[in-house]
């Protein structure tokens, strides 16, 4: 068994792409689906005239907007390699979502737009990759179009993203004139073609210096590539595997996804560099993709993922062994053993049931309301995964029932969405009445929108004015009781039942710290 299963390793990869919005990331996914072959066609997402809809943006809120609001998983195998991309929302406001998907991936691709540099979204994630060491690679986007000198792209990754960076590409011009783009890694010249179609075409070079060059790209681009070429080996070091594994380098590649142009380069030497299913960390132990017995975790939960069909997933990750289908496990925090008979793997919005799976996959599990984000499910032994934190919301609002005819469809709906970690719902002690905290205003137009389109249910917010939300406990319950008595107006519920403060300014929550000493506030709810 040991052997097929550290094949099975040594084949995955599993990382997702990352980026601020518009930096043109559905696109790059798509692109890589397409030389997996795993779709035939790209489709051209625009803002609001959809042609054909991005296939991993298949939420009918994400097709209206031209944005990715969850977390899609892709599954596709290229050459002798299995890849699991997991495309995350680019927007701010569904940032807790993408942290919560680096807990699940060995490695991430980076996705900057060449005109506008290293953006704030961009610089916040990066710091999370930087927390867990994870290898991140850069794609600069958008080559076709006018943008900044490379040099000065490849300085700022460097200061923004305090990490060293190693171009294993580069660009012949920028803009209107741009030829293509010089394979460092392989030795190679792609010319370019504008086409979204068309996959571009290849010369395979010995050296830079070859007459041939000047006659693909012309006499003066081609000196300029060589003094380029000259300067990144003087500036950089050379690109060290290790260095990169280690989360200290990021080579650099550039291109233009729409153009599907410098993507093949990337995903050719991606596959060959990146690392395979890695060590997990548990509250008991470290786990090793390559032990016998089945450990994974679930990181995300999905309602409806078909229309029809008013279920939810939650998308398990496998952290080691190898996971059957209709074979018992354990649900580690509900003690009970659980066998499922239709675990699913996707390839965007197909899906289809799979036998079994293997350490840096991703499966797709029917949850009837089993399951929480967090949950582990193993052979037997006792695990907890560690690093799944909801963060203090920034946002609130009270809802509504707005159809009291619907009211049974909105609780419903409100407690998958919640599930589902898109928001975070209090339950005012004093009031009773339901308080949605969000990270950001475009999740509450998400919610009612998927409430009236997913349940049939309406709802309507009314303003409540609330600095921070924040997980109490105590030691000392005399201590606890007075502060919840003292405070009676302003305590509330989350949906695990645990008490949560809610100050509405920073002045409140300040004073109430000082005058409970034996109060410990949290603003996440991993403590």
């Amino acid at each position: 068994m040991s052997d097929e299963l550290n094949k099975e390793i040594a084949k995955r990869r599993t990382f997702a792409i990352i980026s601020h919005p518009d930096a043109g990331k559905t696109t790059l996914t798509e692109k890589l689906l397409l030389f997996g072959g795993a779709i035939h066609v790209a489709g051209a997402v625009k803002s609001n005239k959809i042609k054909k809809t991005a296939t991993s943006d298949w939420m009918e809120i994400e097709k209206q907007r031209g944005i990715s609001v969850a977390t899609s998983v892709m599954g596709f195998n290229y050459g002798d390699y299995k890849i699991n991309i997991l495309d995350t929302p680019g927007h701010q406001d569904f940032a807790e979502d993408t942290f919560r998907t680096l807990t699940a991936v060995d490695s991430v691709i980076i996705v900057v737009d060449v005109a506008k540099g290293v953006e704030t979204q961009t610089r916040r994630l990066m710091e999370v990759c930087r927390m867990r060491n994870t290898p991140v690679i850069i794609f600069v986007n958008k080559l076709d179009r006018e943008g900044r000198d490379p040099f000065d792209i490849l300085d700022e990754l460097e200061q923004e993203l305090q990490i060293g960076v190693r171009p294993l590409s580069w660009p012949i011009n920028i803009g209107a004139k741009f030829k293509g783009v010089y394979n460092i890694y392989e030795q190679g010249l792609d010319l370019f073609t504008p086409s979204k179609q068309t996959i571009s075409e290849r010369v395979e070079i010995e050296d830079v210096n070859s007459p041939l060059v000047d006659e693909l790209v012309g006499k003066s681009d081609a000196e300029k590539l060589r003094e380029d070429l000259e300067l990144i080996d003087g500036v950089y070091p050379e690109f060290d595997v290790n260095d990169y594994l280690a989360g200290k380098v990021a080579p650099v590649f550039f291109g233009s996804a729409l153009n599907t142009f410098g993507v093949k380069e990337l995903l050719d030497c991606f596959v060959k560099i990146a690392p395979a299913p890695q060590p997990v960390d548990a509250l008991e132990r470290k786990i090793l993709p390559t032990e016998e017995s089945f450990s994974g975790f679930v990181f995300k939960i999905h309602a409806n993922m078909d229309p029809n069909h008013r279920s939810c997933i939650a998308f398990v990750k496998i952290c080691s062994g190898k996971f059957e289908r209709n074979v018992n496990y354990r649900h580690v925090r509900s003690e009970k053993m659980m066998r499922f008979a239709a675990p699913t793997a996707f390839m965007a919005q197909k899906k289809s049931v799979v036998d079994e799976a293997f350490p840096g996959d991703i499966v797709g599990i029917p949850d009837t309301g089993n399951f929480k984000i967090g949950d582990t499910l193993t052979s037997g032994e006792q695990l907890h995964f560690k690093g799944l934190p909801s963060f203090s919301p920034e946002m609130f609002k009270y809802i509504e029932n707005a159809d009291p005819m619907k009211a049974k469809q909105l609780d419903k709906g409100i407690r998958q969405l919640m599930d589902e970690g898109v928001a975070q719902m209090f339950t005012n002690s004093f009031n009773g009445r339901k308080i949605i905290g969000t990270v950001g205003q475009l999740q509450f137009e998400v919610i009612q929108y998927r409430l009236l389109h997913e349940y049939g249910a309406q709802c309507r917010w009314e303003p409540i004015s609330l600095y921070k939300a924040c997980w109490i406990e105590s030691d000392d319950k005399e201590a606890l009781d007075a502060f919840k008595k003292r405070k009676h107006q302003f305590m509330a519920v989350d949906k695990e039942g645990r008490d949560v403060f809610l100050a509405d300014s920073n002045y409140v929550l300040q004073m109430a710290r000082n005058d409970f000493p034996k109060i410990r506030f949290h603003f996440s709810s991993e403590f």
